[in-house]
């Protein structure tokens, strides 16, 4: 065997699934683009905040925040959640399962001045941490023996005790495959004779806008209409607003939708003073959910081909402890996660 471990997907989540793995054998791992974590890992609003997402996903939020801080991929950020007139049952449902404090429009305008007087409930998070994708993603790539871009895989074939698997112009042999291909990997498990899971791509636009009347926006927070119906947070001394969209789509190298993009600017516009401006750039990202939207981390139906997909919009915040646990079955070690939340992540849940 050429390794024991083929990582298919060069993005967070299969380089910390490598990383993870790193003690067990020798990984390689496969990147289709040209460069590792090109599509959804980075382009994500990179924010660590432990409440958001389903009840599984949280307590992967949790087991994964040490690691986080750690090493030192953690800075301050803080999430606000702003309300408008006529939003107040909105907003008392995001509250509902967020662990986050209701604070006075004042003290928010104090944080964020631009805040328009529109806005008549908000809330703040003092736990919510920007993550350094790039750091991460490094960080992984180092403890991984071989990994490769360009690589797109074109056949996966079953041997005796392992599996052949051809991108364009490499042919290896692996023990074991974990499939970390994200949008992709549905694709990649029927080139394996796997039953697909119905994973779901789903675009989210996003704008890059001027700092607001020449403002620096490094300190101010997260913010996050109700509903998510549009979020803006500081980046590099500019604002990235988007407009939270879910809309379906093939697995692609996804591009901003103009109109869906106007409209989030103009949700995001009613919250605040200052006149959205031309964007400096546009993008979108695919964020890839299971049909019950929590991870799908463990085993397939086929021996050896395992399951790193579904992250939907916690790929990063998650993967300390996604990868840790994905480890720790591929290698007959019980994870440190609850049994529940181990049931609720198993790919078997869909058969």
């Amino acid at each position: 065997m050429d390794c024991d471990f083929l990582i298919i997907g060069g993005g967070i989540a299969g380089a910390s699934a490598g990383a993870a793995l790193a003690p067990e054998g020798r990984v390689v791992l496969w990147e289709a683009e040209d460069a590792f974590g090109y599509h959804a890992s980075g382009r994500s609003a990179a924010l660590f905040e432990e409440s958001y997402g389903l009840a599984p996903v949280i307590a992967l939020n949790k087991a994964s925040k040490a690691a986080h801080a750690a090493q030192g991929w953690v800075s301050p950020r803080g999430l606000m959640v702003v309300g408008l007139e006529g939003e107040e049952a909105g907003f008392d449902a995001d509250l509902s399962h967020m662990a986050i404090d209701v604070i006075p429009v004042r003290e928010a305008r104090e944080r964020v001045p631009i805040l328009s007087s529109a806005v008549t409930r908000t809330a703040y998070d003092s736990e919510a941490f920007d993550l350094d994708t790039d750091a991460m993603l490094q960080h992984g790539l180092r403890a991984i023996a071989a990994a490769q871009t360009g690589q797109r895989v074109t056949s996966v074939m079953p041997i005796p005790g392992g599996w052949q698997v051809r991108a364009s112009d490499a042919e290896i042999t692996a023990r074991q495959i974990v499939n970390a291909a994200g949008p992709w990997a549905d694709q990649v498990a029927v080139l394996a004779g796997v039953m697909p899971l119905g994973l779901m791509p789903l675009r989210r636009s996003m704008a890059r806008l001027r700092a607001p009347g020449g403002r620096d926006v490094k300190a101010w927070p997260m913010m996050l209409g109700v509903g998510e119906s549009w979020y803006a947070k500081p980046d590099a001394g500019a604002l990235i607003v988007s407009p939270a969209e879910e809309a379906p789509c093939d697995p692609m190298d996804a591009y901003a939708d103009d109109m869906t993009l106007a409209e989030g600017l103009a949700r995001y516009q009613d919250a605040v003073t200052e006149t959205v401006t031309r964007p400096l750039s546009t993008w979108a990202g695919l964020r890839t959910f299971t049909p019950d939207r929590c991870l799908a981390l463990g085993a397939s139906e086929v021996s050896g081909f395992w399951w790193c997909a579904g992250q939907g919009g916690y790929g990063v915040q998650t993967a300390p402890a996604a990868s840790r646990m994905l480890a720790d079955l591929i290698a007959g070690r019980a994870p440190e996660l609850d049994a529940q939340t181990v049931a609720a992540l198993d790919p078997g849940r869909f058969r």
